[in-house]
């Protein structure tokens, strides 16, 4: 079969993919010259009772909870639907911002359901990208033919619903996810259209061995990332400094910065410039992880034409200096280790500290093969088998996801004794903290919320519904 793109977007109950839900599925396929195939799909996801959506989510949204049960798919029925009918060889998945998004709650979504998390996007010649940097990079490197918008503040942005109607796209329904498929695809035929030759090198090096291929040939390169400030374009030029210690990528130095200024550095100064910290106007550590398998957009230094140079603010002489120091420094390397080690430690704590929840686990290892294959024999279980199968899982995950999977899709099911353990665990998940729990900030958003002054009628009936929502699955022991 030949390779096509499935374009798709998801609407979600909240930004969490671990703890939040899909409720919306959308998407197009079209061949690799951006030609529709077949019918769209577009799906709603059963919510569960297990899961109080963020009001906020919903307004943007206007998804109600109560829409999703009635006309929604449970998980494990859209996941076969997903790998029959859309999973299929050779499909490149891809969507505006999917990579950093949408593909972490699909993951989370085939784990929760018995599925391998990884498994639909790389067998069978699938694949994977992202428009987002595509249109970053085009931006950046080649503006040329195509409108740019700025947001309030005459800053650059490249937000999708900006984007579309500055160059006249159709996107009637910003937030709703088929529409948002369709205005992804517009804007894909446009940047084809206008910057062939970039698009198709962006698409041909979205595969993680060609990005390691010239991330770790140790010479400069462009690079775009949405984590470089917007006024150079969210691109820069860059020098591979060592490998990442625990993902598939590489630690990599932003030439525009002399790294000098860092020579006499130890790994416990290194590690306090590296973090995050808000509104602080300290200089940061100008070091970046770079991960293979995120379909970064990367580029060789001979893109750099003397008007992107020019846009992008780039004194290649200054960057070659950098360039040549950052060569004299060989042993930032191990101090840039032990600088992460320091940084590192701290989450490692809170993780053996914590009892995390089930759901977000996924990240705790990889199935085996003999558990994949217990996996396909819950997945092709009849419902009311599924108390019975008195099958052997190597990793405790999957034993205690096996009655989750049963409640969440078969609720009607369930025994007494599975109803009474279903309900003590949505009464944990909801109630817990007092306070502090997802039922009692739940109501406390929703007053907030409702309290603002010149909401719209349909913004008052959704948090209406939300109300609703929430005293229909509250817990019994639950004192509101």
């Amino acid at each position: 079969m030949s390779a096509s793109f499935f374009f798709y977007d998801l609407e979600t109950s909240g930004i969490n993919a671990h703890a939040s839900r899909i409720m919306q599925f959308a998407g197009r396929r079209t061949d690799l010259e951006l030609n529709p195939i077949g019918e769209p799909v577009n799906v709603l996801i059963r919510l569960t009772e297990d899961v109080l959506p963020d009001p906020d989510a919903i307004l943007i949204t206007g998804i109600t909870p109560q829409q999703t049960i009635a006309e929604g798919y449970t998980e494990a029925e859209f996941l076969r639907m997903f790998t029959n009918e859309i999973a299929t060889q050779g499909t490149i998945f891809l969507g505006f911002n999917t990579v950093r998004f949408d593909d972490e709650f699909m993951r989370c979504l085939h784990y929760r359901n018995f599925y391998d998390p990884y498994e639909w996007q790389w067998r069978e010649d699938r694949s994977r990208w992202d428009l987002l940097d595509v249109v970053r990079m085009t931006r950046a490197l080649r503006p040329e033919g195509i409108q740019w918008p700025v947001d309030v503040h005459g800053k650059p942005t490249n937000r999708l619903e900006l984007l579309t109607g500055l160059n006249k796209l159709d996107h009637a329904h910003a937030h709703d996810a088929l529409s948002d498929v369709d205005a992804t695809i517009a804007v894909a035929r446009m940047i084809r259209n206008k910057q062939t030759k970039l698009f198709d090198y962006l698409l041909s090096i979205r595969d993680k061995r060609k990005v390691a291929d010239l991330v770790e040939g140790g010479k400069p390169f462009v690079y775009t990332s949405g984590k470089y400030a917007g006024e150079y374009e969210k691109t820069t030029v860059v020098m591979p400094v060592c490998p990442h210690p625990k993902k598939q990528g590489m630690f990599v130095f932003d030439l525009r910065y002399d790294p000098l200024y860092y020579k006499d550095a130890t790994p416990e100064q290194l590690a306090e410039s590296w973090k995050w910290k808000k509104d602080s106007e300290e200089p940061r550590l100008p070091v970046k992880s770079l991960q293979f398998n995120r379909c970064p957009a990367v580029a060789p230094l001979g893109v750099l034409d003397e008007a992107s140079q020019k846009r992008l603010k780039l004194d290649m002489k200054e960057i070659h200096q950098h360039e040549a120091a950052l060569r004299r420094m060989p042993d930032l390397e191990a101090k840039l280790f032990k600088a992460w080690e320091i940084l590192d430690k701290p989450s490692q704590t809170s993780l053996v500290a914590t009892d995390k929840d089930i759901d977000e686990c996924m990240y705790d290892g990889f199935f085996d093969n003999g558990d994949k294959q217990a996996m396909s024999v819950v997945r092709a279980a009849r419902p009311e088998e599924l108390g019975e199968l008195n099958l052997h899982f190597k990793d405790q995950r999957l034993s205690t996801l096996l009655p989750l999977y049963k409640a969440r899709n078969y609720p009607k099911l369930l025994t007494g004794e599975e109803r009474e353990a279903w309900e003590q665990f949505c009464a944990r998940r909801l109630l817990d903290g007092g306070q502090h729990s997802k039922m009692a900030r739940f109501f406390a958003r929703l007053q907030e919320l409702a309290a603002r002054e010149h909401l719209t009628t349909h913004q008052e009936y959704l948090l209406e519904e939300l109300k609703l929502y929430a005293e229909s699955i509250m817990p019994a022991s639950a004192d509101m």
